[in-house]
């Protein structure tokens, strides 16, 4: 029986709130001449199940190309600048890793900027497969990303395998991919509460091992 664990990456295994900020501030000052917002607000915007981050970040009903495109531009540079993996993460992924257990990253971020980040923590070498939303039709809570890693481990009636994530999404994509699922309450803010949950990484070795 094999073990798959599926990460999502903002919120739970890395704390990037401060150059997402950057970026949307830049956007924001650049592009329509907006004051900055803070942290707090954005990471509050991203989190909440229904929104219209447009509206909330740019004042634009949609998502304007030129929004996107800036936003992508500026973020490429600096999303390697201030991320850092949360305290007991490097050392929960080498344990599932030594035991077997193996181990994918689904993001609703693009999948270029979650390898490169990943890769610059130094822990990219984990995980078999690394996806993000636009790589896929739907991002979470749409199952297809877990499918596509679910896939390349070989995932068979028998196996087992957990999704965790800071976010209700996270936990509405487990099961909707007919997995469990392990709320980590260490990563962003969240309006939400979950029965299996993990209030440190190493609370993840106790479920899975």
């Amino acid at each position: 029986m094999k073990k798959i664990v599926i990460f999502d990456m903002d919120g739970t295994l890395i704390d990037s709130k401060k150059d997402i900020t950057i970026s949307v501030n830049y956007v924001r000052k650049t592009n329509h001449n907006l004051p900055p917002l803070s942290e707090e607000f954005i990471v509050n915007a991203i989190n909440k199940k229904h929104r219209n981050l447009a509206k909330l970040f740019y004042n634009t009903e949609i998502y304007a190309e030129n929004d996107r495109e800036l936003f992508e531009q500026h973020y490429k540079q600096q999303c390697v600048e201030n991320p850092y993996l949360y305290e007991g993460i490097e050392e929960l992924l080498e344990c599932l890793y030594v035991n077997g257990v193996l181990m994918g990253v689904a993001t609703n971020a693009p999948t270029p900027f979650a390898k490169e980040m990943l890769q610059h923590l130094g822990v990219a070498k984990f995980f078999i497969k690394i996806i993000g939303a636009d790589k896929v039709k739907n991002p979470k809570p749409d199952p297809q990303m877990i499918y596509e890693i679910l896939k390349n481990c070989s995932y068979e009636k028998g196996d087992k395998a957990w999704m965790v994530g800071d976010n209700s999404k996270d936990i509405e994509v487990a099961h909707n991919a007919n997995i469990e699922a392990i709320y980590a309450t260490w990563g962003f803010q969240s309006e939400f509460d979950y029965e299996v949950k993990a209030t440190c990484p190493k609370d993840i070795l106790n479920i899975v091992l």
